[in-house]
């Protein structure tokens, strides 16, 4: 008995050991400006954050990248807010998938076509999602939350329009980049504002992803004091339009690495850039695509950028008169939004991954040329708990 013991010892240790040391994977996928990312976690259980625009395009691209992964189902379904960008691939995701058993969101909709609000983004939604959720299980998100997902510590910090009010691990110091600034209120699509924010700890490793979070609710977040602390990463919010990402919230949050999840014409405005280059121990800016607001002064070098435009194309559009410096974001029309989504999708479509080692090692890599840069774990951190 005792030497089967011991045998049984000998054959756990190894596997045992296999497991705990297999990496965190996140694909982020090329929505063209929306937004869809794949997590899988060590034990296979998988999180889909958002699901691109409508049509078969986003979704072809999604089921293309969980072919990547190795995956075959979504655990977790977590919609930051309904605009069509984000929600949009949704009910033609689920025909093409086994059914969905778990879905996270911020509760009701503020697209009400009433007091300037815009009608819903994408029409019917709200009935069809309701139909969606009724065979399964569905938790509308508050601040302070976690979602029960295996192997991570994930901390919704923010949910219709409300922030936590409890620090995290590692956070609740006074904020000095809150010194000078103001509440800036966004009255356009005020659904952004509503957006489901995460805070995700892997080991050492730590993330921020905030949806289409508006400065006005950043600010909210950040001010007077800091709840969240430092990351390692950042998913830049709004796809790095000018009406997200300030310096209050970045410069605070000192990401190493940061996500753009940018279209070629869409997000990445150069007050973005501006933010994200300045913030405190930056690294590398990670982008979906070429923008052409940042033009060739902002844009990462090609080797961190996952779409690219051929040199013509670029050269064309790069000797049109620039947008006037400081001028805000004003969103496109829903006509523009749906001309956007229909567009012809480029072929292929190559998406960015990151993969996370629990000590805080992570790797991103480029799929359109091979490229991947490894981050050091970070010198100190107190992991939130």
């Amino acid at each position: 008995m005792a030497l089967l013991f011991m045998a049984a010892l000998a054959i756990a240790a190894p596997a045992a050991q296999q497991k705990s040391t297999k990496p965190l994977e996140i694909y982020v996928v090329d929505t063209e400006g929306g937004k869809a990312d794949l997590w899988v976690t060590p034990s296979g259980q998988t999180l889909l954050i958002d699901t691109g625009n409508p049509g078969e395009r986003d979704t072809d691209r999604i089921v293309q990248v969980m072919d990547a992964a190795g995956v075959k189902k979504i655990d977790y379904l977590l919609l930051t807010h309904y605009h069509s960008d984000h929600v949009g691939g949704l009910q033609e995701l689920v025909k093409r998938i086994p059914p969905i058993p778990h879905f996270y969101d911020h509760g009701p909709t503020v697209e009400d076509g009433l007091n300037g609000h815009q009608p819903e983004m994408v029409p019917g939604f709200q009935a069809a999602y309701a139909k969606i959720y009724s065979k399964a299980q569905r938790t509308v998100l508050k601040p302070g939350d976690r979602i029960p997902i295996s192997g991570l510590d994930w901390r919704i910090v923010s949910s219709a329009g409300k922030v936590i009010k409890t620090a995290l691990s590692g956070g609740g110091q006074p904020n000095p980049a809150c010194s000078g600034a103001h509440r800036m209120f966004d009255p356009h699509d005020p659904d952004n504002g509503q957006s489901v924010g995460s805070v995700i700890t892997f080991g050492r490793f730590r993330a921020v992803d905030l949806g289409d979070l508006t400065s006005d609710i950043e600010y909210d977040l950040m001010c007077p004091d800091n709840p969240i602390g430092t990351v390692d990463m950042y998913f830049v919010s709004n796809h790095g339009s000018n009406n997200a990402s300030s310096p209050e919230f970045v410069h605070a949050i000192q990401p190493r690495v940061v996500i753009l999840q940018n279209g070629p014409r869409k997000g990445g405005d150069v007050e973005t850039f501006h933010t994200l280059y300045s913030s405190p121990g930056i690294q590398d800016i990670w982008e979906l695509h070429w923008g052409y607001a940042a033009g060739i002064k902002y844009n990462s070098p090609g080797l961190f950028i996952a779409n690219i435009d051929d040199p013509a194309k670029i050269a064309n559009v790069l000797t049109a008169p620039p947008r006037p410096p400081g001028m805000r974001h004003t969103p496109p029309s829903p006509a523009s939004r749906a001309k956007r989504a229909k567009a012809a999708a480029h072929t292929p479509a190559y998406w960015t991954k990151i993969s996370v080692e629990p000590n805080g090692k992570f790797t991103v890599s480029n799929s359109r040329n091979n490229y991947s840069k490894t981050y050091a774990p970070a010198r100190s951190r107190e992991n939130a708990s």
